[in-house]
């Protein structure tokens, strides 16, 4: 969907919520989740997606399904996310033991695993919650919860009742958490909490997304009212009402809401459940709602006045509200004379971008009070990696699932396509780069060129962007020839043979995206050669 017409509509409606931006809380544990449902995109895809922004680890690995005898048991780990490579042990710690399953899928091991070779999906976001709520005791962080649920689940429903049950029995070890999970079906918004100091166990509510709305969550609990007996719907731990009478965070009396009862103020400190990312994301999907950021929920989803496509949700988490009241760079206005006609015109900065440090914003405020005002983007500069991901009833498993993959953060990424039946990514991608500086860690090979692109982002932008959308284009549109070629070599050669082109397709994408932010490296630097 093209949005760009209705952000100076919206223009007016941010500019009343600007001036609590400026006390937003740089706070690098956060992401972004997109959730649609099958009769909301264009093509009858479910989608779900995730930024992880935060300094995790952007190694990424293809864990192959597996056999395994009886009274065989799975480790549970705390510190997978912090490793630097697919074999590096340092600080991670084995929580406990789980009975492992006889047979386990293969799945795409990202730092929150996030996709299976059945067609099951996952997006993530932290919402906190209530610090009381925490116990470090339960075996389950969240990652963990959704490695196991891919390895042994097939449809979302059925990979929510699995996590209610492990963490029953093992318990819930985080902090508040949110999981988009999808499957070529439907897709759910579950929320999960502690149970306090007292008591190994968790709290959790889940609600499926409608087939034509489109949701958000974005490090706020937003699942407000339950109905629990409409179970095509909602489904909740046990215990939802019994934890929180017994914490004394509801009296059983006033209405209830989940968000309010276990996730508490937003960031802000308000009683909110939503702020700048979910307002902008389902405002411009539906306008006419008129929407307001003085309510105190938004709807958890919204019917978008036009279908939209997997580009679009890629589009919005590339947004930094730019051409609105709320962009960074609002205020970074410089006068350019023409040299050929003489005439004057006034443009934003190319030395402003909406990345800015803390240092940076601090300097213009210095200059001229007021001229920045820090806002949370949809894409921040401390991204790891983001996930789009669609899921296809009408195709085999194996081509139908698409993770469209972009390393560092997806406000200047490109994305590679890596599908169900993808089996090995390239050596490159198996190595984090955000331990130190590696030219063996593929993350550096696109950071490099984004980091330098930040200088003069008003000139250096428009080769980047040039070059994102080029293969962000060529990887939609060879998707029709990519599931045809596969199809071609399952009946002719068998499964194996397909999957190994799926596998060669996928690395020979990535291999190409490498070369051309290399090239952008190189140009950057010379364009820089006399000075920055």
């Amino acid at each position: 969907m093209k949005i760009r017409s209705i952000l100076f509509i919206l223009g007016v409606t941010f500019s009343q919520f600007s001036l609590a931006q400026q006390t937003l809380p740089r706070d690098p544990d956060c992401c972004t989740s997109i959730m649609v449902g099958k009769l909301a995109s264009t093509d009858g895809s479910v989608m779900t997606s995730h930024t992880c922004d935060s300094w995790y680890r952007t190694w990424v690995n293809v864990v192959p399904a597996a056999d395994f005898a009886n009274d065989t048991v799975m480790n549970i780990y705390d510190g997978r996310m912090h490793t630097e490579s697919v074999n590096d042990q340092t600080k991670l710690t084995v929580k406990g033991q789980i009975p492992q399953a006889k047979h386990t899928y293969a799945f795409l091991d990202t730092a929150y695993p996030c996709l299976n070779e059945k067609h099951l999906a996952m997006g993530e976001t932290t919402i906190s919650g209530r610090d009381t709520l925490r116990n470090p005791k339960g075996m389950f962080m969240i990652e963990e919860l959704a490695r196991v649920a891919l390895q042994r689940c097939t449809t979302a429903r059925d990979a929510i009742q699995l996590m209610g049950k492990l963490v029953k029995e093992y318990g819930y070890g985080d902090s508040g958490e949110c999981l988009t999970i999808a499957d070529p079906k439907e897709v759910w918004h579950f929320e999960i909490f502690g149970e306090g100091p007292d008591q190994i166990g968790g709290v959790w509510a889940a609600v499926r997304i409608p087939d034509d709305e489109v949701g958000v969550s974005a490090n706020i609990s937003r699942i407000s009212t339950l109905n629990l007996k409409d179970t095509r719907n909602y489904m909740a731990s046990e215990n939802v009402f019994s934890v929180a009478k017994k914490l004394k965070l509801w009296d059983g009396k006033e209405p209830f809401k989940f968000w309010k009862v276990y996730g508490g103020p937003n960031y802000f400190g308000k009683m909110q459940a939503f702020s700048i990312r979910e307002f902008f994301i389902l405002s411009t999907l539906a306008p006419s709602l008129k929407l307001s950021m003085d309510d105190e929920e938004l709807p958890l989803s919204v019917k978008p006045e036009k279908k939209i496509s997997n580009a679009d949700v890629m589009a919005y988490l590339r947004q930094t509200y730019e051409g609105t009241e709320w962009s960074v760079t609002k205020n970074l206005k410089v006068a350019v004379k023409d040299r050929k006609t003489g005439k004057t015109d006034t443009i934003t900065s190319p030395r402003a971008n909406p990345w800015m440090r803390t240092d940076e914003v601090q300097l213009f405020n210095a200059l001229q009070k007021g001229a920045v005002t820090a806002n949370r983007n949809v894409a921040v500069p401390q991204c790891a990696y983001s996930t789009v991901i669609q899921l296809r009833d009408w195709l085999p498993d194996a081509v139908g699932g698409v993770c469209w993959f972009g390393m560092d953060k997806p406000g200047q990424s490109t994305r590679v396509p890596i599908f169900c039946g993808t089996t090995d990514l390239p050596e490159m991608f198996t190595i984090c780069g955000n331990h130190r500086y590696r030219l063996d860690a593929a993350l550096w090979h696109y950071r490099q060129a984004n980091k330098l692109a930040t200088v003069r982002w008003g000139n250096a932008r428009k080769i980047l962007e040039k070059n994102l959308l080029h293969f962000e284009r060529k990887g939609l549109e060879e998707l029709p020839m990519v599931e045809q070629r596969y199809a071609e070599l399952v009946k002719s050669q068998g499964e194996e043979a397909a999957k190994a082109y799926l596998t060669d397709y996928t690395k020979d994408f990535i291999g190409a995206t490498l070369l051309r932010w290399d090239e952008m490296t190189a140009k950057y630097w010379n364009d820089y050669r006399f000075g920055f």
